[in-house]
Order: C-alpha cells, then structure tokens, then sequence
C-alpha cells in the first residue's frame, strides 16, 4: 500500500496505491487519521489504483467518516474499480459513504 495527499481546490486528496489489508492497515490509519484532523472542509480518497481491501481496511475507511463527520466536513471516496466497489456494495457501506466517479465531480463541488 502507498498513500499519497495534495490539496486541490479548498480539498485535500488522498491518494491510495496496492492493497490494504490486516498486514498494513495499522499503517493505512496511522497516516490517514491525523490527516483528518487538519481543519480543512472536505476530503476525497481516491480508490483509482487501489486493488484490494479488507474488513480491516474497511474499518479504517468507517474511523476516517467518523472523524470527519464529527468535524462537520465531508468525506468522499472516487475512482473505485468494480471489485472495490462490490465490497463496499455488499457490506452496506455504499450507502455510509459519498461515492462519485471522477476526481474531478468532487472538486467542482469543492471550489
């Protein structure tokens, strides 16, 4: 797994590479948690290159909506591939989540 963060347009983007499962998850939510926590409105993970998730990838992904939701900002998830998309369709979480297709729909909505 790889995790890579830029801002764009009042919006912070997370960018995730490879795999998350019970091997790197710890890892996956020590860089992304305290992210989140820097004040800022809105955030978009970008699922384009991520192949594989696990529950406790999962886990990580629900502590991230938490967090910022508490904060009273907006979390959003894009780029999924159809097998990533499939996991968070069977286990519920697409209706927990703002899932869109592009990049770019989230941060025209940003601006």
């Amino acid at each position: 797994m790889n995790i890579t963060f830029e801002t764009k347009s009042n919006c912070t983007v997370i960018h995730l590479t490879g795999r998350i499962d019970v091997t790197n998850s710890n890892d996956f939510e020590t860089a992304l948690i305290p992210i989140l926590g820097d004040h800022r409105y809105s955030f978009l993970i970008n699922c384009a290159e991520l192949n594989y998730i696990s529950s406790s990838g999962l886990r990580v992904f629900l502590l991230a909506q938490k967090k910022v939701m508490a904060a009273r900002g907006h979390l959003f998830l894009c780029c999924m591939q159809p097998m990533i998309r499939e996991i968070f369709d069977i286990s519920g979480l697409s209706t927990i989540f703002d899932i869109r297709e592009s990049e770019e729909e989230v941060l025209q909505q940003a601006d």
